[in-house]
This record gives C-alpha cells, sequence and structure tokens, in this order.
C-alpha cells in the first residue's frame, strides 16, 4: 500500500487493525515512509516497507525497482489505498503480472457536489474507513469496523514524565494548526480557549504542532502558564504517539493530529471551517456531535473545499461562528465523562 501525508496513513491505521484481527492468517506489508513506521507497531501480522522516495525508489525507474523489491515478498495481492499516480503505476505492474488488485474510490465527483457553490448536494458521504474497507471487499476479505480494537495506552517514560509533571492530572491535547489557513481556528479565538480551560488546575493542557514558526505561535499560546506545555520539537514521533495515548481528550483542526489521536483510541474535539465531515475525514470512531463546525446559515457556501486549499471571498472568518465557550463546555462534557 502507498500512502502519502500523515492523515492518511493514520486513517488507514484502525481498518488494518480490524483486518488482522479477523484474518488472523494473513500477512500484510505496509508501503510507506520510513516515518511513519511507528504509526503501524504492535500491529499483529504487519510487517512495514520503508518507501525510499529520494533514492532508490525515485521517479519511474524507481517505482520498477520497488516492483522488484516486493516481487521478493510473494505478494498475492495489492491494495491501493492511496490512488495516486505512483501508487498506481506499481498497481499496473502487479495487474499486468496477474496479481488482484484493488484500489481506493475516492468519489471525487460527490465531493465535487458538495464543496460546490451553486446546486450544491449538502450530504454524508462515505467515511475514507468505509472506502478502505471497501478495497479490501474487492480483493475478497470482508471488514467489520464496528466493534474497534485500539492499542493499550504507552506507558510514559521519565522523560516525558519529567515535561509534562505526571499524569494524575487531565491530560487535554490541543493541536491548533491545519495544512490551510481555512482550516485553522483563529488563534485569537483559541488563546481564549486555552486560557479557560487552563483555569481548572486538575488540567494540564498539551499544544501539538511542528516547525520554528508554530513553535513560536505555540509559546506564545502557552502564555507561561504553568499547566500549559508547548510539545512542539520535544519529542520524537514514536514518543509523541506514547503521549497522545495517554490523552483523556485531543482538541484538534481537520489535520492528521485527529487522526493519530483517534487511531489511538482517544476521544477528540474536531473544528471544522472550509471543510466539513460530510467529505468523509472525520477522525475514526468519534461522535458527530463531537465535530464542531461553522455556521452554514452565515456561511452558505461551505463546505467550500475537501482540503481547505481553495480561497472563497468573504469567507475568512467563518470559524469565528464557532465560539470559544462551546468548545470549552464541549471538552468539559467529554472529561466529566471519561
Amino acid at each position: 500500500m502507498r500512502l502519502s501525508a500523515m492523515g492518511d496513513v493514520a486513517m488507514t491505521v484502525p481498518v488494518l487493525r480490524a483486518f488482522v484481527s479477523q484474518h488472523p492468517d494473513v500477512k500484510i506489508t505496509v508501503i510507506s515512509r520510513p516515518f511513519f513506521k511507528p504509526f503501524f507497531e504492535g500491529i499483529p501480522n504487519l510487517s512495514f516497507f520503508a518507501f525510499d522516495e529520494k533514492k532508490r525508489h525515485k521517479g519511474v525507474a524507481g517505482l520498477l525497482r520497488l516492483f522488484q523489491d516486493l516481487k521478493y515478498l510473494n505478494v498475492d495481492a495489492f491494495a491501493d489505498l492511496h490512488n495516486v499516480l505512483r501508487s498506481k503505476i506499481v498497481r499496473s505492474l502487479f495487474a499486468l503480472s496477474g496479481k488482484k488488485v484493488a484500489s481506493v474510490d475516492k468519489g471525487r465527483t460527490q465531493k465535487k457536489a458538495l464543496t460546490q457553490s451553486e446546486n450544491k448536494v449538502f450530504q454524508q458521504l462515505p467515511t475514507m474507513f468505509e472506502r478502505h474497507v471497501k478495497v479490501f471487499e474487492q480483493l475478497g476479505f470482508i471488514v467489520d469496523l464496528s466493534h474497534p480494537v485500539f492499542p493499550e495506552k504507552a506507558v510514559l517514560n521519565p522523560e516525558i514524565l519529567t515535561i509534562i509533571g505526571g499524569t494524575n492530572n487531565k491530560l487535554i491535547g490541543i493541536a491548533p494548526f491545519a495544512q490551510y489557513d481555512s482550516k485553522v481556528y483563529p488563534l485569537d479565538l483559541m488563546q481564549q480557549v486555552i486560557d479557560k480551560l487552563a483555569l481548572d488546575t486538575t488540567h494540564t493542557i498539551l499544544l501539538f504542532g511542528g516547525g520554528k514558526k508554530e513553535i513560536e505561535l505555540l509559546n506564545s499560546l502557552a502564555c507561561n502558564k504553568k499547566n500549559v506545555i508547548n510539545m512542539a520539537g520535544q519529542l520524537k514521533l514514536q514518543q509523541e504517539l506514547q503521549l497522545i495515548s495517554n490523552l483523556d481528550v485531543m482538541l484538534s483542526m481537520d489535520s492528521g493530529n485527529a487522526h493519530i489521536a483517534a487511531m489511538l483510541g482517544v476521544k477528540v474535539i474536531t473544528l471544522w471551517g472550509a471543510t466539513h465531515p460530510y467529505a468523509g475525514f472525520s477522525p475514526f470512531n468519534q461522535a458527530l456531535e463531537n465535530a464542531i463546525v461553522s455556521d452554514r446559515k452565515l456561511f452558505p457556501k461551505l463546505p467550500t473545499s475537501v482540503y481547505g486549499n481553495k480561497k472563497v471571498a468573504g469567507y475568512v472568518d467563518a470559524m469565528r461562528t464557532i465560539l470559544p465557550k462551546t468548545i470549552v463546555l464541549k471538552t468539559k462534557n467529554i472529561l466529566l465523562n471519561h
């Protein structure tokens, strides 16, 4: 399987966990960038093949080498959960060699109808998890997602415990960034959310992000509060996954962090701007009421985009219709019931 962005990869994990538990006699090899290997650790009957996009597997010749490398694994079937040019080439090579292949249907026509300004068809589309299940059905495997299995909370090492001050408090993760600005909750409003949640000293708020600019912004959001900690740049991915598995709740945009928390069985609150859960990218196994969307009465063209990469005049403030007190109340309700 050839996978891409962090959220795309994370969304495959719950499906693969279900698959291996329901088909214990089948071995799976996941093909992805080395960075994502920690996502799949601990899943039985699953091995990881590192895709070397910079050298060995670069370009068309590299994809031919990838196919040759994979042939040594005696693959019986190829499931393409990404369906982009590179994965299509490898899939075609497997098909030509007589292997069963299947690929994900991304539902582009339905998504266009959902996001167009005129004659919008506003309805829930199949989730990516349902689309991945269909791929395995094409290969003859039924996968039931109704009783999900999640890994145990990781035991945190002393280094992480020192940074966060232990785990006696309720741990709230907040990931305030996304790939596109149209999916990012205004930082002045996010500051209000953090300030209100931080008033309760039984809460420890952990801020997640990456990159120099984001680290600086997260430091300003933390505002020297003892129980608000900027985690960006402090941990490797594997440690970050261990920490996220211990959260009581994750507050995230429509972004990779939402899917990472969900694949670990954590309750997730998502905030939606230009995009919408109806496009099928809600995090796994989360109640729809935990997806807080911008006001479509005031901004009727929403969702304007599937991925948030399209700017629409007059819609820059759509997320301001989500009130900080709504987010705080939702977070506290989840913590009460956790």
